[in-house]
């Protein structure tokens, strides 16, 4: 099952970049790029992609396989059959069955409480769903 998020460009499959990637809204990687990646917004790494960068994103989405750190400030979902080299920084993580990770994990509540007030209400609490008081929430499929 691919992502269904309104994306603003796509690097497609069969195509080759290497350099420094910035952008505003949803960006879709289905080809292969190497360097680095900086938004406040979305990144899906589609199935096929082959990533080698270093990323730091509001959101990442991966279906492919990626090989660097991602840090996140708010949510990283890993789906079946991605395949991730490198350690993780976020304050949510979504990892299907069949996934594979070989990193470290540090689950940074500090982030996503730093973001901007327009993302979230001042008066909401911080979400944790998994009730376990810390805040931070974890989902294994």
């Amino acid at each position: 099952m691919q992502d269904s998020r309104e994306v603003n460009a796509l690097l497609g499959k069969g195509s080759e970049f290497e350099g420094k990637l910035t952008f505003e809204g949803a960006v879709r990687i289905d080809g292969t790029f190497a360097g680095e990646i900086f938004t406040e917004d979305t990144l899906i790494i589609g199935e096929g992609a082959r990533v080698s960068a270093q990323i730091e994103a509001g959101t990442v989405i991966v279906y492919g396989d990626v090989q660097g750190n991602i840090s996140t400030t708010e949510l990283i979902e890993l789906h079946a059959p991605a395949r991730l080299r490198g350690d993780i920084e976020t304050p949510n993580l979504v990892i299907d069955r069949g996934v594979v990770f070989e990193g470290s994990c540090k689950m940074d509540l500090e982030a996503e409480v730093a973001q901007p007030v327009t993302r979230r209400r001042a008066a909401e609490p911080p979400p944790d769903a998994d009730g376990d008081g810390d805040g931070a929430d974890v989902s294994v499929n």
